[in-house]
Parts: C-alpha cells; sequence; structure tokens
C-alpha cells in the first residue's frame, strides 16, 4: 500500500467532519464532527509516522494515546452537554451562546 492509499480517506474523513461542524447547531453533532476531524488527522499521522520510521513502534503508541484521549475528552464533553440539557433544556449552539460568563 502507498502513502496515498491512507491520505485520501484521512482527508475524506477530514472533510466530512469539517463539514459536520461548519453545518450542524445541535451541540452532539457538533462534537460528532469534531471526532471525525481527529480521526482523519489520527489516520494521517499514523500513515505519515509508518511511512517514515516502519521499524519502530512510536507512531502505533502514539495513535493509541491519542485515541485513549479523545475517548477521554468526548466522554467528558457528553457529560457536560447532558448536565447543560437536563439544566436549561439547551441543545443547540445557539441556545447555549448565551451562558457566556
Amino acid at each position: 500500500m502507498t502513502l496515498e492509499a491512507f491520505l485520501l480517506p484521512a482527508a475524506a474523513l477530514f472533510a466530512v467532519g469539517l463539514y459536520g461542524v461548519l453545518s450542524q447547531q445541535s451541540i452532539v453533532m457538533l462534537m460528532m464532527g469534531l471526532e471525525l476531524m481527529i480521526n482523519g488527522l489520527i489516520v494521517a499521522g499514523g500513515a505519515f509516522w509508518y511511512f517514515t520510521a516502519p521499524a519502530s513502534a512510536d507512531g502505533q503508541v502514539l495513535v493509541l494515546v491519542v485515541v485513549t484521549v479523545m475517548a477521554l475528552e468526548m466522554a467528558m464533553g457528553f457529560a457536560v452537554v447532558t448536565a447543560l440539557f437536563r439544566a436549561r433544556e439547551v441543545d443547540t449552539t445557539d441556545d447555549a451562546q448565551d451562558l457566556k460568563g
């Protein structure tokens, strides 16, 4: 497989995530778009790492760490959104805008 074979799906993931972030007003859909964008970056980063240093496993370890941190970050984000919805019935970015403090 070539580097281009990995970068094409990574670019597609990033583009779909960017479209989701820019077109949605729901906080949950916005977070899902961000997740897709980060996944595209992870695929591209892992591919670059593999093609520059195929003998070392450093890239694989870095990808696992990033995926773990991303999962924790999304879990905390969904917890905040759930608490926000339960407290104030806010589920869109327009409604959450007046919560600035």
